[in-house]
């Protein structure tokens, strides 16, 4: 995975409104919010995604779109960077078991992530505990259990539902993640984003756009992984995509983690200003509120921010805001009413996101597969967490279900709910695998995670090597790989 200096450039074109803006709602109006970005067409949806200034940074040029007056045509020749067998968009810890799976499957390997760590919701976004059934979920999650307790920064193992989390520290998961690619021979690029998609004919991805502090570059692969969490990949290529709960959109709740440290009690008191913001007074005025350990004198406080859309850009910039909002609000009442000696200590860097965009795969996992235990003959991943799905309309402790009904048996995931259904050579894993969105509340926690991005990147590596599309292949011998790598499929 050298730079392909050889390789002649490709011709980036698009065109995109100008102007467009999606006025959003207040809060109290929110209800009313639909899948407005679901039904644009993929030039719009690339307006959201903010190129403008990329593209002018670029040295791009534009030009007046003759027939649309409120659009642009943008067109510049770009390098065809890297070249790969697999490549991998997204470093969560979906993203991260595919590409070391993949890689040690015999692959070439590319992984681009956003940020300057891998990990996603686990470390950028801070939420440091590992859910669901950590036993079992193949070599990939092995090896990072047992390099985090090399540095004892994990709790010790209880098995499901014995104990449904681990905590653990997360700076340290991130250097953990970090030196696991580099031993995988992982060609890993952060702080890179991914752009867009050439699909050819037949829903073949040939490159995918991407830019770092380099510019936009090209990234050729023979195929390709979307692990964004929020579906980029799928919806820029115009392939089926779902999102949020059927009668509205409404995504499952997001969760902003922030930090206190303690202090002599004599120096306790409320930090927050008055005038500032809208501090909770009463335990009736608090959103769904978790405190969670976070090692010596410190706790980590997770705060329910309901009624956003994480895959559109001023909603999930409305969605940063509201929360560090409420998180100091929230703060201001555990110092000022409960007379905690807490001093803040920052947020997470970005708001954790449980549902983006679900891509429409050859199977969507269904509710009822999930209550059934359902046995899959493709099976390649095992999820047994219960149905955590927040009602995402308001911001308490409440379920879309009854509690009665929120166990299920352990469940199979089949490799079918990882090949995207528009796609010819596009795998998924995470939380942008297809399944209702119930389905997902379970099936979204790491650990499960973690075995779908194994699966997909084993079956990546493989449709390489055979020469064939993944869902030519024989699930079963996907399914040996992950058993003999220590996966645990059988219900």
């Amino acid at each position: 995975m050298v730079p392909a200096t050889t390789a002649p450039p490709v011709t980036y074109s698009l065109v995109w409104p100008c102007g467009w803006r999606l006025k959003w709602l207040a809060r109290e109006e929110c209800l009313a919010y639909k899948q407005t970005i679901m039904n644009l067409s993929r030039r719009k949806f690339v307006s959201r995604a903010g190129l403008g200034a990329l593209a002018a940074a670029a040295g791009a040029k534009f030009s007046q779109a003759s027939d649309a007056p409120n659009t642009i045509t943008w067109s510049r020749r770009i390098p065809v960077r890297y070249n790969a067998d697999v490549a991998v968009i997204g470093g969560g810890i979906a993203g991260v078991a595919a590409a070391c799976a993949a890689a040690k499957s015999g692959a070439k390997v590319v992984l681009v992530e956003r940020f300057a760590i891998t990990g996603g919701n686990l470390t950028t976004g801070g939420v440091a505990s590992f859910c669901g059934e950590t036993a079992g979920q193949g070599e990939v999650f092995d090896e990072i259990l047992a390099d985090m307790e090399k540095f004892k920064a994990v709790e010790p193992y209880k098995p499901y539902p014995q104990s449904d989390h681990r905590v653990f520290d997360h700076h340290i998961l991130a250097i953990v993640l970090q030196e696991l690619l580099l031993r995988r021979k992982v060609k890993l690029l952060l702080h890179t984003r991914f752009v867009d998609v050439r699909v050819s004919d037949g829903g073949r991805i040939t490159e995918c756009i991407i830019c770092g502090k380099s510019g936009p570059e090209a990234l050729r692969a023979k195929l390709f992984i979307d692990c964004t969490g929020d579906a980029d990949v799928a919806r820029m290529a115009g392939f089926a995509v779902m999102k949020g709960r059927p009668e509205d959109g409404l995504q499952l709740p997001m969760s902003m983690m922030f930090f206190v440290r303690h202090i002599e009690e004599d120096k306790a008191g409320a930090q927050l200003p008055e005038g500032w913001f809208q501090p909770c007074r009463t335990p009736q005025d608090l959103p769904m509120t978790s405190v969670w350990p976070n090692g010596p004198r410190s706790n980590a406080i997770k705060i329910k921010i309901p009624m956003f859309d994480s895959t559109d850009t001023e909603s999930l910039t409305a969605a940063e805001i509201r929360a560090r909002r409420r998180a100091w609000e929230v703060l201001d009442y555990y110092q000022r009413r409960k007379a905690e000696p807490w001093r803040y200590d920052g947020c997470s860097p970005q708001i954790g996101i449980r549902e983006g965009a679900r891509i429409v795969g050859d199977y969507v996992l269904k509710l009822a597969d999930l209550r059934a235990g359902r046995k899959f003959d493709d099976a390649v991943a095992r999820g047994v967490y219960y149905l955590d799905g927040h009602k995402p309309d308001d911001d308490k402790r409440t379920y879309i279900l009854k509690k009665s009904e929120l166990k299920v048996p352990p469940y199979q995931i089949p490799l079918r709910s990882l090949i995207a259904k528009d796609g010819a050579n596009l795998l998924m894993a995470g939380r942008c695998f297809s399944g209702e969105q119930l389905a997902l509340s379970s099936a979204r926690v790491s650990t499960t995670c973690a075995m779908m991005g194994q699966a997909a990147g084993i079956a990546a590596a493989l449709s390489t090597q055979r020469q064939t599309d993944p869902r030519k292949l024989d699930p079963q011998a996907v399914r040996r790989i992950i058993e003999e790598r220590g996966g645990r499929l059988a219900l």
